[in-house]
């Protein structure tokens, strides 16, 4: 089973010894609304990208169409 975004935030953190506190005061957010969207597992695109920045990570997303294999 594939792990949602947040836990893959959580696994991050995890590995890199950064906690939930630490990355809400560099994204310049809560503690409780980062673990709020971490327990919703409610982000957008641009919030997952500064997350993986503020982690060191990078974040990829893609798309391809399965009929013709291209990819955007």
């Amino acid at each position: 089973m594939a792990l949602s975004i947040g836990e893959k935030i959580r696994v991050m953190l995890d590995r890199r010894g950064i906690t939930i506190v630490h990355l809400a005061e560099k994204l310049g957010t809560s503690r409780q609304n980062l673990s709020n969207k971490l327990s919703r597992d409610n982000f957008s695109e641009k919030e997952i990208r500064t997350i993986a920045e503020a982690l060191n990570c990078t974040y990829e997303t893609r798309l391809i169409m399965n009929d013709t294999g291209e990819e955007l």
